[in-house]
């Protein structure tokens, strides 16, 4: 994933290619025709009758070879599967990720048009087929590529906002949580 940082950042950001990026930034960009892997949730089964899923999810996987980027690790996915033969063709419609490093977070959702592709270039992916019956399951990785760049801008994060406000609250304040005149539960 390339990251384009708009403002300075003062977070420690995930290393999210081969050569990692430094900060978190409020920006996640990947350009037109990247691959990320990626695997179903809970297992895709179709057949004659049901031939056709909508809102399926998926999330991100490390460490697949033909993947040209990666997605933060915690991405939930949200598309469609159709059977089409012994192949179940897969495209996205939106996506959610959260970006974290130590304590800070980054949330970025929105749409994302994409579909999946064999190694060979035909849309789909081989199923595990018995007779109609062709299932997807959650350990076969798969890779999907974007029709078109992805740029999603930060969303405001209210749990970060409150724990920068006990961060420097610094013993005073109602938004730390430490009361400040309270007797010691330990002392008789």
């Amino acid at each position: 994933m390339i990251k384009t940082p708009t403002a300075l950042l003062t977070a420690i950001g995930l290393g999210l290619l081969a050569l990692p990026t430094a900060a978190l930034a409020d920006t996640l960009t990947l350009p037109a025709d990247a691959q990320v892997a990626v695997t179903v949730i809970d297992r895709i089964a179709l057949d004659d009758q049901e031939g056709q899923r909508n809102d399926i999810l998926m999330h991100p996987v490390s460490g697949h070879a033909e993947a040209s980027h990666t997605l933060p690790e915690y991405c939930v996915l949200v598309g469609n599967a159709r059977l089409d033969g012994q192949r179940i063709q897969v495209t996205t419609d939106a996506l959610t990720c959260i970006e974290t490093q130590g304590g800070d977070s980054a949330i970025y959702t929105g749409e994302l048009s994409a579909a999946a592709y064999a190694s060979d270039g035909s849309y789909g992916i081989a199923a595990e087929c018995d007779g109609a019956r062709c299932e997807l399951a959650p350990d076969t990785p798969f890779l999907l590529q974007l029709a078109e760049a992805l740029t999603l801008e930060e969303q405001p994060n209210p749990s970060a906002e409150i724990n920068e406000q006990r961060r420097q609250a610094d013993g005073e304040g109602v938004a730390n949580p430490i009361p400040s005149d309270a007797p010691d539960p330990n002392v008789d």
